[in-house]
Formats: C-alpha cells, sequence, structure tokens
C-alpha cells in the first residue's frame, strides 16, 4: 500500500510502499478514504512532541470503509464507515478508563504517533476507538470532525454555561466550534494573529459578534477564553479578557511556555485548564450533535503525495478551515 511516513522530526514525511497491515484481536483493518491534517501533525514533524513510534504513518482525523475484523470486535461490519480519532486506545481497566476518562490513561496510544495513522491507503484501529460516521457528511467533510470537531467541543464543554466565548486562533477547530456555540445561542468574539484580515473575515462570516488581534481587549468581559494556538504569551492575554469567575481553556496537546504573569489578573476566581485528548463520550455527543446543528466544515483537499504542501500551507496560515488528504480518488467530496 502507498504511504507517507516520517522517519526523523524536521524532515518532510516520505513516499513509500508498505505491505498491508494485519488487524490483531479487537482491530479492525480500514481502507482509508480520507484523513484531515491537524496541528498536531506539524508538532510531531517539527519534534515539539518527543515520544513517535518513528518510523511513523501521521494522520488522526481518518475516514475509513471497514474490510476486515478480528476476533474481539462487535459493533461494526465489513462495510461499516467509521472515524479514527487521535485517541487510538487504552487499557480498559485502570481508574481513569474505569471512570470514563480513558484520555487520561497512562497506557493511552494516540493514532498517527504510537499507531500508524491515516496518510497511507490502509490502517488498523482499536474497534473501542472508532466511530460511525453520519450519514449526512461526505467523507473530506467528516474528516475534520475527527480531531478539529472532537477536541473542540470537549474544550467547550469545559468552559462550562459561559455565554460570553473568546476564541484565540480561528483555525480548524474553532471554525467547527463557532458554529456549535451558535447553536447553543452563545456569543463568539475571535482572536487571530494581528493583521490576520482573512481570519477575522472568515470568523465574522461564521458569526462571530467581535474579530480582532490577540492582543487586543474584547468590548466587554468574557465568561470563557478557548485557547487554540500554540502560544503560551495567549495565557495571560486572555486571562486580561475573561471576567471574575472566568476560565481559560488551553485546547492543544502543545503550547509554548507560559510567561510569568501578575496574580491580580488570576484573582477572583478566574481559573486556567488544559484538554487532554478526547474521550468515547465526546465523540458520542459530538458526532450526534454535529447533524443537528448542522456543522459545516470548509476543506481544502489535497491528494496524498501532496501531504507536505498541505503541512506546509498549514504551518503558514495559508488557508481558512482544515486541509484534509484524498487518500481515495473515490473519496465523496
Amino acid at each position: 500500500m502507498k504511504a507517507m511516513i516520517l522517519d526523523t522530526p524536521g524532515e518532510p514525511l516520505r513516499a513509500v510502499d508498505l505491505p498491508d497491515p494485519t488487524p490483531n484481536a479487537g482491530q479492525m483493518l480500514l481502507k482509508v478514504q480520507a484523513c484531515g491534517v491537524c496541528r498536531t501533525d506539524l508538532h510531531v514533524v517539527d519534534g515539539d512532541l518527543t515520544e513517535p513510534n518513528l518510523p511513523i504513518v501521521l494522520g488522526h482525523q481518518i475516514i475509513g470503509t471497514v474490510i476486515e475484523i478480528a476476533d474481539g470486535v462487535s459493533g461494526f461490519s465489513p462495510g461499516d464507515r467509521v472515524g479514527v480519532p487521535w485517541l487510538g486506545g487504552s487499557c480498559g481497566h485502570c481508574r481513569f478508563c474505569n471512570s470514563h476518562r480513558e484520555n487520561l490513561c497512562d497506557e493511552a496510544r494516540y493514532t498517527g504517533y504510537q499507531i500508524n495513522g491515516g496518510f497511507a491507503e490502509k490502517c488498523v484501529a482499536d474497534f473501542r476507538f472508532c466511530f460511525p460516521i453520519p450519514a449526512a457528511y461526505r467523507d473530506l467533510q467528516a474528516a475534520p470532525l475527527l480531531c478539529a470537531g472532537l477536541i473542540g467541543y470537549r474544550a467547550l464543554r469545559m468552559a462550562g454555561d459561559a455565554r460570553k466565548l473568546g476564541f484565540y486562533g480561528f483555525g480548524a477547530a474553532a471554525h467547527i466550534l463557532i458554529q456549535v456555540a451558535r447553536y447553543q445561542k452563545r456569543e463568539v468574539y475571535a482572536f487571530t494573529r494581528k493583521g490576520d484580515e482573512q481570519a477575522q473575515q472568515f470568523a465574522a462570516e461564521l458569526g462571530a459578534v467581535w474579530t480582532g488581534s490577540s492582543d487586543e481587549l474584547p468590548p466587554e468581559p468574557l465568561d470563557a477564553a478557548i485557547i487554540f494556538a500554540p502560544v503560551g504569551e495567549l495565557v495571560p492575554a486572555a486571562l486580561r479578557a475573561v471576567d471574575r469567575g472566568g476560565i481559560v481553556v488551553c485546547a492543544g496537546i502543545h503550547m509554548s511556555d507560559i510567561p510569568s504573569f501578575p496574580y491580580s489578573i488570576l484573582w477572583e476566581e478566574r481559573s486556567i485548564c488544559s484538554v487532554a485528548n478526547l474521550t468515547r463520550r465526546d465523540g458520542e455527543e459530538f458526532l450526534a450533535l454535529a447533524p443537528e446543528v448542522p456543522v459545516r466544515t470548509e476543506v481544502h483537499p489535497y491528494p496524498l503525495e501532496k501531504v507536505n504542501d498541505a503541512l506546509d500551507d498549514l504551518r503558514e496560515g495559508r488557508f481558512t478551515g482544515a486541509a484534509v488528504i484524498i487518500v481515495d480518488s473515490n473519496a465523496t467530496r
């Protein structure tokens, strides 16, 4: 099968031919239709995440068709269309797994990091961490739901019942989450890189009540802020923007160092928390909610052999919405 692999952080992915993978107990073999490109892929390529199982096939927003099931799989059959997210497995018996917090499991394994991912024609996946894809979504439109959507949804859950929300960074996750927030009658204030008029216009078109650069204060205090950009300096900026009792949610798996800041901007019961991956509950809830909103994803397709171009375009902010790799030419668009 054709695949794009990472041999060494800091180098481009390399096109290779690999043997078809064989599913072990509890796994399914999937024919990959499409796979979204995520900023986490960049963190792996750039060496920010330091424990990849090299060489590795990246890609963790997989839309695929089940072509073989191994012993121990239940609830799926060959021909089913499924999605595979970043969290690809957990031990199933620790205190976190037993309390539906498998995202915190010490033995968690990740798609496109320890498990070969979706920048390949086929992959294997643990059936417990596969989700049926709503029929309303074509392959390319569904792919960003598997990470940008799921991580954004978990971040939104952590923001509680906040009505005035600030989004710092307006990329793939934010463009999905603003649709959910508006459906829930919340207001979104979009913060972008200074001078990024394209992103600000995109946010306004999707219903943001205010747009500005990340060094600005919103016109009124926020109930919560969600930081999607991996920039530690945004944490004190967001603390200054939230009202008393507000929360700042850091939604990324990696962030540059947070600079010191005065206690006064944390005082009055403001708080900071991080998002760690996702749970199966997040997947089930969000993929049921998305068609009701309905969430529409803006996608920019690239063929499998152009993965490096997609990663570079994401790094440089050359598009709005999400990049998606077309693995099967018959993938629905």
